[in-house]
């Protein structure tokens, strides 16, 4: 029972538009505190008569302001969809490196290098598994042959909806009809 109440759940406004993630725990507080029913469920059990949700639904509507995403690191990872922007390992995963597997761990790496004047903003910043950050060094991309999967750019309301439905559709496809795929 504890990994299912850390289970994903999409949030729906009042109005069915999708406007978060959550964890399972806090959306059944939401059901209990009777502000969410569930639209969609993983078909298992949490309480007598409640089942573990998949997707809730607000029951008033609340106000999303538009808003510009705050640079960290978790908003970089997600952005660049929890993969190495050079070589597209997903975090977690395993690689092979020098003839042993090993477990994939995200970085952030600057493209042009602060110590040649790089700055810690969106378009200068990615996530990359360590072995490709340390291969890059102290390098730009170009210099060292590493050429980036994707350009990076700021999150706006679009990317941010955009990133939004693409964690949805991997995470669960009874999100599917919820997110205008």
């Amino acid at each position: 029972m504890g990994n299912m109440i850390q289970k994903a759940v999409l949030v729906l406004n009042a109005s069915y538009e999708p406007i978060s993630i959550m964890k399972a725990r806090n959306a059944i507080k939401l059901i209990v505190k009777n502000r969410a029913v569930a639209e969609e469920d993983y078909g298992v059990e949490v309480y007598p008569g409640l089942l573990l949700p998949s997707v809730i639904r607000l029951r008033s509507y609340k106000h999303v302001p538009i808003r510009i995403s705050i640079l960290t690191r978790s908003n970089i990872y997600a952005r660049d969809r929890y993969l190495c922007q050079y070589c597209g390992a997903k975090e977690g995963s395993t690689k092979v490196v020098n003839g042993k597997p090993v477990r994939v761990v995200l970085t952030l790496d600057h493209i042009l290098p602060e110590s040649r004047g790089g700055k810690f903003q969106w378009d200068n910043l990615i996530s990359a598994c360590k072995f490709c950050n340390s291969k890059k060094g102290d390098r730009t991309p170009e210099e060292a042959k590493m050429p980036l999967l994707h350009q990076p750019g700021s999150l706006t309301i679009h990317t941010s909806r955009m990133l939004l439905r693409l964690v949805g559709l991997e995470e669960d496809q009874r999100w599917a009809k919820y997110l205008y795929a």
